[in-house]
């Protein structure tokens, strides 16, 4: 086993039993190998500003530099990896700098501690990764404005209570989620703001004796916006700021849960509204003649366990004492779960969306006359009658006949109702999160 970071001598064997080490690491190593990167671009910040304050010589930060460049170059190349034996991707890079660098990679870990060090890593990979998710947001609302573009004045039923109510069309259905989710970008953008705080010279969450670090000007190299100043708070805020980003990420998954749950009923023979490619969905293994929405099954499904994650975030660290505890590890995983599994229901249902079509007779034959019940109990009010006398007296009528679209849509005026979409509002919506996602 690699010797750890914490072990006295490494010249010896480990004293931990083999057992207590699988227990600890658990799964850790897994997530890690996706921090590395981060881990390393944070240490290049680290060992710059260890030689600003002349720890390291002009010498030794060059060599850290170059070790730092060879190990993602060997990373990227598939040459190193983390392993349950390495316990941490900080081990890996420790042990392949001062391979590399000789006494100098001694001198890396100097006024940090691992568990500054991982929230450095893992807050810049939140960063990426939610800009990300961002952007996956804002293309899943781009696919619902294109989907009711598609579908100019097809009228639909509006549904309370899974009963037919009033009438809608599939362009307000479909600009209905997408204002949702342009509204979750909100939440996204505030989460990545506030993980955007650099933790590094806090160390194991009492600050650093004897050198000054230059804190604020490592943190400014890293693109973080802020330092959290106070050491200690570092470690406090740990499950707190994973739990902002959890939440964030649950929201989009509870609007792609709504979405999908719509899209799975409307597929059915019974509703008959859409269509779904054939290659966006799977079959059964004994009933020939099954296409089975799956996708859009998991997508609704995975919004639970996007809870489950939260509330493992909300939970796990309460009651603990202030300063570090390993019970904080488990705070990592299920941060990163959070963020894997949004971004793999937004590009599955993206292009579910995107090949999505609705059939118009379907949605304009459901649309039964007895919809117009509340339209013409307000002619009434429009000629002065009260609205209770005018609610009695449609709902005693007797209705009957075909619904016409084009008449029925001129009762509207109000933007956002039937015949009244506005793709370009929702469209502008996005566009206000350009400066932290990619819009088209």
């Amino acid at each position: 086993m690699t010797p750890p970071l914490w072990q006295k001598d490494p010249s010896t064997e480990p004293t931990t039993d083999d057992w207590v080490h699988r227990f600890t690491v658990g799964d850790d190593y897994e997530w890690d190998r996706r921090l590395l990167p981060y881990d390393v671009q944070a240490s290049r910040a680290h060992a710059w500003g260890l030689h600003r304050i002349d720890v390291l010589s002009d010498d030794e930060w060059s060599r850290i530099g170059e070790a730092l460049e060879a190990l993602i170059d060997a990373f990227e190349a598939g040459e190193v990896t983390v392993t349950p034996e390495d316990e941490d991707c900080h081990t890996v890079i420790e042990r392949f700098v001062t391979e590399h660098a000789g006494e100098a990679g001694k001198k890396l870990h100097t006024g940090r501690s691992r568990n500054d060090q991982v929230l450095a890593a893992l807050r810049l990979y939140l960063r990426d990764a939610l800009a990300t998710i961002g952007t996956q947001t804002a293309t899943l609302t781009g696919a619902l404005c294109d989907l009711a573009e598609r579908h100019p004045d097809v009228l639909m039923p509006g549904y309370t209570h899974l009963q037919r109510a009033m009438p809608s069309t599939v362009a307000l259905w479909a600009l209905g989620y997408a204002e949702t989710l342009a509204a979750d970008l909100d939440a996204l953008r505030h989460a990545r703001c506030h993980i955007n705080v650099s933790p590094l010279g806090s160390a194991a969450g009492y600050g650093v004796p004897v050198l000054d670090l230059p804190r604020e000007a490592v943190a400014d190299r890293l693109g973080f916006r802020d330092v959290q100043t106070h050491a200690t708070a570092v470690q406090m805020a740990r499950g707190k700021h994973e739990l902002g980003v959890a939440h964030a990420c649950t929201q989009v998954g509870a609007s792609c849960n709504r979405l999908a749950s719509d899209l799975v009923l409307f597929t059915t023979a019974e509703f008959d509204f859409v269509d779904l490619p054939p290659e966006h969905c799977t079959g059964s293994s004994i009933m020939p003649q099954k296409q089975n929405p799956d996708v859009l099954e998991l997508v609704r499904a995975y919004h639970h366990r996007l809870t489950a994650e939260m509330q493992s975030l909300a939970t796990g660290p309460a009651n603990l004492p202030g300063g570090y505890h390993r019970d904080l590890q488990f705070t990592k995983a299920a941060v990163m779960r959070s963020v894997q599994m949004t971004t793999d229901v937004l590009a599955a249902l993206t292009e579910v969306v995107r090949g999505a079509s609705f059939n118009p007779k379907q949605t304009q034959a459901a649309c039964t006359p007895d919809l117009l019940a509340t339209q013409r109990a307000l002619e009434q009010v429009a000629e002065g009658v009260p609205f209770r006398d005018a609610y009695q007296q449609a709902a005693a009528e007797d209705t009957a006949g075909p619904i016409e679209p084009a008449a029925l849509l001129r009762v509207y005026d109000t933007d956002g109702t039937p015949g009244h979409e506005r793709p370009d509002l929702v469209r502008d919506q996005i566009a206000a999160h350009r400066d932290w996602i990619e819009t088209t």
